[in-house]
């Protein structure tokens, strides 16, 4: 079965997290897999591509029996975010059950988000011991700003679809009954716009949140690093995959 499935059909692609046993959950070969695609230059026909997944779990972030850590800064998820928010065209994620960690920020690297109202977005890292890196931190202050964002890090705690809808983190939150047909709208709508403008108007929001890239974290990619390799952290998540409270020692 492919974890990842890609296919294009006439003006638009739809790209899908098919591991729904495990709740989506990111493991090396999907993050390869979602690489590859948005790393490719768009076909001639495309225009607009959707991003899905089954089951009732948009994302439930990296497998954690897969995860790799941070090394200098850098996450194993980082670089296949890069490729997507850099992708040339609008990429529409359709969000119809939780995104956490790693999901929430798949969900949030998509130029235009419609999620369910039963979906919940959030980043429960604090809860297992780890911290996002800089790139990911980054986007969530773009999109969320400070306050929303020291919610939902420092907390660890999921806000509802409606809740970021409010915020402007998110552009939709549809009844669950509506999503298909919501998103459907938006696609077509995109689709039918003129692909050079659409193109030119991704790179210019793009390039125009560029300008915290030249900021040095040399020294908080330390503190992040040192985070997500220390005894918490393996307590963190090894309470996680049993099922039971953490012990954190601050160590």
């Amino acid at each position: 079965m492919e974890t990842i499935q890609n296919e294009l059909h006439g003006a638009v692609r739809t790209v899908t997290l098919n591991r729904p046993e495990k709740r989506n959950a990111l493991d090396g070969e999907m993050l390869d897999g979602l690489y590859d695609i948005f790393s490719a230059q768009p076909e001639g026909s495309e225009r607009v591509v959707v991003l899905r997944s089954e089951g009732s779990v948009f994302c439930a972030g990296l497998d954690l029996v897969s995860r790799t850590g941070v090394s200098n800064g850098t996450s194993s998820i980082e670089t296949m975010l890069h490729a997507l928010a850099q992708y040339p065209l609008p990429v529409v994620g359709v969000v119809q059950g939780d995104a956490i960690a790693g999901g929430n920020e798949l969900a949030l690297h998509c130029d235009i988000v419609v999620a369910s109202d039963r979906a919940r977005f959030g980043m429960s890292l604090a809860q297992i011991g780890l911290c996002p890196t800089w790139f990911l931190t980054k986007k969530l202050v773009e999109l969320a700003g400070p306050v929303t964002t020291r919610e939902l890090l420092l907390l660890g705690d999921p806000l509802p679809a409606p809740r970021m809808c409010e915020l402007g983190v998110i552009a939709r939150s549809v009844p669950h009954d509506e999503l298909q047909d919501t998103a459907d709208q938006i696609v077509t709508r995109l689709a039918d716009n003129a692909p050079l403008s659409l193109i030119a108007m991704k790179g210019l929001l793009n390039r125009l949140m560029d300008y915290r890239d030249g900021i040095d974290h040399a020294a908080v990619d330390l503190l992040v690093g040192k985070a997500s390799s220390s005894e918490d952290a393996r307590e963190g998540v090894a309470a996680r995959m049993q099922k039971r409270p953490a012990e954190f020692k601050g160590a």
